[in-house]
């Protein structure tokens, strides 16, 4: 089994050799996401929280899509934090692209294999192009030097309230194109989840409750908010991360336990256009609003 060879390794603390054989089985097609999660639990047990993002991301990136929804990790949404999308395709403002047109023949950067280069695909379609006329280039999670750069024209997957004010504060503005308004559907960009079994718990709907409050005192004291966020993260307190709290603020869901079926009826329906997911469940079965 998979999985118990994969805890066999994370117990030893041979976290090499996990890496590799968890991504040959993910290759391959032996292992699921869903299997991951008594190995991850075990290094997280084991004080390596700090491997768990690279891992994650690997997993992300090496498996694939998803052979049936029944292999999908027991988790369901249940509240909204971020209810907009905050990707985007950024070039520099005083670049040589002023439309999506322009990037026909140009180099794009990208972080995530499969969910970018569906998003930029669609993007690029509304304007009569296709990933065939752009140059893919990974450049991992170093968008922004990419574009300082010169190594591409473009980035996709960037974040509107964190790239946009690295460039600015680089003396050399970007210019972003919003997925939402290029073809993409609207989907709720950070969500809470919990396992499916959990549902019943009262202690979920009192931190729905707690989260919305605090996300009103957010929205009404935004200096406030601040000042308390630094109090407790002071190697935060800089110009980037001030600039990207005032942007992801008026981002927030001021209603965090309400859900938009329609909403994620259409991104599944996205998804499993675009090839990502060969299946999709109901909705109910992955994203709920709780009694």
């Amino acid at each position: 089994m998979p999985t118990a060879e994969l805890l066999e390794l994370a117990q030893a603390g041979k976290i090499e050799e996990f890496e590799s054989r968890c991504l040959e089985l993910l290759t391959s097609g032996q292992l699921t996401p869903a299997q991951l999660v008594g190995p991850f639990e075990r290094l997280e047990r084991d004080g390596r929280a700090e491997r768990l993002a690279t891992l994650t991301q690997m997993v992300f990136e090496n498996v694939g899509t998803v052979p049936d929804p029944t292999s999908a990790l027991p988790l369901v949404r249940i509240a909204t934090l971020i209810s907009t999308p905050l990707n985007s395709v950024v070039v520099l403002a005083d670049g040589p692209i002023k439309s999506i047109k322009d990037l026909k023949g140009q180099k794009v950067g990208f972080s995530v294999a499969g969910t970018e280069e569906a998003i930029l695909g669609t993007i690029l379609a509304k304007h009569g192009l296709g990933l065939k006329d752009v140059e893919m280039v990974n450049v991992n999670f170093a968008l922004t030097p990419a574009l300082l750069t010169g190594r591409v024209a473009a980035v996709t997957g960037a974040y509107r309230n964190f790239e946009l004010n690295q460039l600015a504060l680089e003396g050399k503005p970007g210019r972003a194109f919003y997925v939402e308004e290029e073809g993409v559907p609207v989907y709720d960009e950070l969500i809470v989840v919990a396992h499916k079994d959990k549902l019943g718990d009262p202690r979920l709907r009192r931190f729905v409750a707690a989260l919305e409050r605090g996300v009103l005192f957010l929205i009404n004291n935004p200096e406030e908010s601040w000042k308390l966020f630094i109090a407790r993260h002071k190697d935060l307190d800089d110009e980037l991360n001030r600039r990207a709290w005032r942007d992801t603020l008026p981002r927030f869901d001021k209603r965090p336990a309400a859900m938009d079926n329609g909403r994620y009826e259409r991104f599944a329906k996205f998804l499993q256009d675009k090839g990502l997911v060969k299946a999709m469940p109901p909705v109910s079965a992955y994203a709920v609003e709780l009694p």
